[in-house]
């Protein structure tokens, strides 16, 4: 039986934690070299008899008292005994990739959103018996892919517990998933602190690269539609009431029947004019009721309204202030209704956003002289003010 003179741990793989030399026929006077960031730990019968840290040793009856003790060798000489030496990785490489599977988490905005999860992270051995002892068996060595084998379960399980908290109990939105993704990490490897202590592992380092909706599953893709539309609307400037009444007066645009057509245009004018609620205000009116009686030349006068303070264009819809007198986004001339102040098309004869009938400068005239464009009482020429409404001409 040959006797080893040298025991020593030759290029390392930093992904092996620990590796065991593989042979045990050992004697006084082996000389055993560990490098920096090792460990070498003795095992005999079984025990874990000693341990070395880094540097040159010499095993004798001095330094290795518990081998002495388990098998009774005498002092001096080159006696020979057999032991197991095992080399401990004290490095902590972060390479190690993790991944969470769907978890459904309460959202503010969407209520339940399905997430997942993944990342990378280290561990470092901080104590050689404990970890050796729990985990390594009789294997021969052990890597960062056979502890994320062995441990895959627990590390989703306390992964998703800690990031499903952190959301929770700091009322974060999806939208926001991504800005805290650092203080999302933090939290969970604070969590696992305490569950790779009692396998003596720390875990320095514990990173989150993604956390996403999960688009394989049906309310996935539905919040992201819901995101999306939410970011169109955003761009373009319109809100989802709107959106909701476009579709409405698009439905009624293509609908049969004319008068269908034509409800569908002045609802889809409206909906950027001043919205459906004042178009419908107008369309439900109750007759006899908050309506003034008709007069003789057939016009209705409208009572004012408080001047807008944004106005929606006629041409290419959108928002422009009511101060300005053609649109920024397309040279439109703003128009206003003489009422409520939204802007109209110069040929149209009604207000798209509460239907006060409207006159161009064309119809402005009549038998007995010029009309009044708010309330169509015929005026005398040269009048600054209408008698019948007080309108300014």
């Amino acid at each position: 039986m040959a006797i080893i003179n040298l025991v020593e741990w030759r290029d390392a793989d930093p992904s092996v934690f620990a590796w065991r030399y593989p042979e045990t026929n050992l004697s006084m006077g082996t000389q055993l070299l560990v490098n920096e960031s090792q460990e070498a730990v003795f095992f005999s019968k079984g025990e874990i008899a000693d341990k070395f840290g880094p540097g040159r040793h010499t095993l004798s009856s001095a330094n290795i008292p518990g081998i002495c003790k388990l098998w009774g060798i005498p002092f001096g000489g080159k006696n020979p005994f057999t032991a197991e030496v095992w080399f401990v990785n004290k490095r902590a490489p972060l390479n190690i990739d993790w991944h969470c599977s769907k978890m459904m988490v309460s959202d503010s905005k969407f209520s339940v959103v399905p997430l997942v999860a993944n990342g990378r992270y280290g561990l470092r051995i901080e104590n050689a018996e404990r970890f050796l002892a729990e985990l390594v068996g009789n294997v021969g060595k052990f890597t960062a892919p056979q502890i994320t084998e062995h441990f895959s379960g627990m590390i989703e399980q306390y992964t998703k517990n800690a990031i499903v908290n952190y959301i929770s109990n700091n009322g974060v939105s999806v939208t926001e998933i991504t800005a805290r993704l650092t203080e999302i990490a933090d939290a969970v490897g604070r969590q696992m602190a305490p569950f790779w202590a009692k396998y003596g592992l720390s875990i320095p380092g514990f990173f989150i690269t993604d956390i996403s909706i999960d688009e394989s599953d049906p309310v996935g893709r539905k919040v992201l539609e819901a995101i999306a539309s939410s970011s169109a609307q955003n761009i373009a400037g319109y809100t989802w009431q709107q959106e909701q009444a476009m579709k409405i007066a698009n439905n009624a645009v293509s609908g049969p029947g004319g008068d269908m057509g034509i409800l569908g245009m002045a609802m889809l004018t409206g909906a950027f004019g001043g919205g459906m609620g004042s178009f419908g205000s107008q369309m439900m009116q109750v007759p006899g009721q908050n309506q003034l009686p008709q007069n003789q030349g057939g016009f209705q006068p409208q009572q004012r309204q408080p001047a807008r303070k944004v106005v929606y264009c006629s041409s290419c819809g959108k928002s422009y202030p009511s101060t300005s007198k053609f649109c920024p986004h397309c040279g439109n001339k703003y128009n206003p209704c003489p009422v409520c102040g939204a802007d109209n098309s110069e040929n149209a004869k009604r207000c798209v956003s509460c239907g006060t009938t409207l006159v161009s400068k064309n119809d402005m005239m009549s038998d007995s002289g010029y009309i009044c464009p708010s309330c169509g009482q015929p005026v005398t020429p040269g009048t600054k003010f209408c008698p019948n409404c007080g309108h300014k001409l």
